[in-house]
């Protein structure tokens, strides 16, 4: 499909979660991606993430399609590795080899621990990557952590910053003829994400070992998701003052004494039981009219099946249906 990367040729070895997000990323904007699979095990049916990709069946274990696999990537401005370290060494695909039959490649690899270090032969998956980083531990109600999905590893510690780097290599390889190896790590990825709130951590202004204590993690009233008459949610995230405000007025809260301590933690349990209170006497469509129109930072937590029927959503074409699927569209938009 057209788009920014258009004319870029990406080979991207056959594996799960990030390796496919990036690739999805990276065909969704004009990439030419070309996924290799296993001979006989193509797994792409019905698959959203492998969208927009052309797919070759090749066994590494065999000479020939080895040699299949170098002839693309000597043709290649990139590839993505999703295997464990030392496994394309031993096929004789490793960079090394594929940066001297073509030295312009970016030879991008996926991994959960990186190249290096004591864990990077070792197995895992997002949650334990997650662990190590310090973003599990930030994640979940106050007495335990919950797993986000896999967000925080696979998809933006992982996929995400690997197309990032991918397109940062791709640029300066153009510029200069020179690929290079790109070494992503999911463990370090979703460190990279916790960034603002290691710097809250280092002024004091973040409780790391507590959870359902700060501004961002369900602590705050003003920042948090609510059950409402129906035994659905809606989220309000009034932050600054003027939308704290306005909060506060369709709620019929404003002039009350307990919501003018907003910014003193030690009031926030008893803020936190008002406004459940309040939000569980309507249902969330009758506090969506409401909240109407306002600046008061509200919105309906729309479960997957209601969310591309949001209005918002429908007037960008935010999700699209491909045989007969209904997944997000491309993003961001270039043009």
């Amino acid at each position: 499909m057209a788009g920014p990367l258009s004319g870029l040729r990406i080979v991207e070895l056959g594996g799960i979660g990030p390796g496919p997000f990036a690739g999805m990323l990276l065909a969704d904007h004009g990439a030419d991606v070309v996924r290799i699979e296993r001979r006989g095990t193509v797994t792409g049916a019905g698959d959203t993430m492998l969208r927009s990709r052309i797919i070759v069946e090749l066994d590494l274990k065999d000479e020939g399609d080895v040699a299949k696999l170098r002839a693309l990537a000597g043709a290649a401005d990139g590839l993505i590795d999703p295997f464990r370290p030392g496994v394309m060494e031993r096929l004789g695909l490793g960079p090394d080899a594929l940066l001297a039959d073509n030295p312009r490649l970016v030879y991008a690899r996926m991994t959960g621990w990186g190249q290096t270090g004591p864990l990077a032969d070792r197995a895992g998956h997002d949650i334990n990557y997650v662990a190590l980083s310090g973003a599990l531990h930030a994640v979940g109600p106050a007495e335990r952590p919950i797993p986000p999905l896999a967000l925080l590893g696979d998809l933006g510690g992982g996929g995400m910053m690997l197309a990032f780097a991918m397109c940062s290599a791709l640029l300066h390889a153009q510029r200069t003829g020179s690929g290079q190896v790109v070494d992503c790590a999911m463990a370090e990825g979703a460190a990279l994400l916790m960034t603002a709130f290691y710097e809250l951590s280092a002024r004091g202004a973040w409780r790391a070992d507590q959870r359902e204590a700060n501004l961002l993690d369900g602590g705050a009233p003003f920042y948090g998701v609510y059950q409402t008459a129906d035994h659905r949610f809606v989220a309000i995230g009034a932050l600054e003052p003027q939308f704290y405000a306005q909060l506060l007025d369709l709620l019929d809260l404003a002039g009350e004494a307990d919501f003018a301590r907003r910014d003193d933690p030690s009031s926030w349990p008893l803020l936190r039981r008002r406004l459940e209170a309040l939000f569980v006497t309507r249902t969330r469509d009758e506090w969506c009219n409401v909240f109407a129109g306002s600046d008061a930072c509200f919105a309906p937590v729309l479960s997957m099946h209601e969310a591309p029927g949001h209005e918002q959503a429908i007037a960008r074409q935010s999700f699209c249906t491909v045989d007969g699927i209904v997944q997000p569209a491309p993003a961001p938009r270039c043009g």
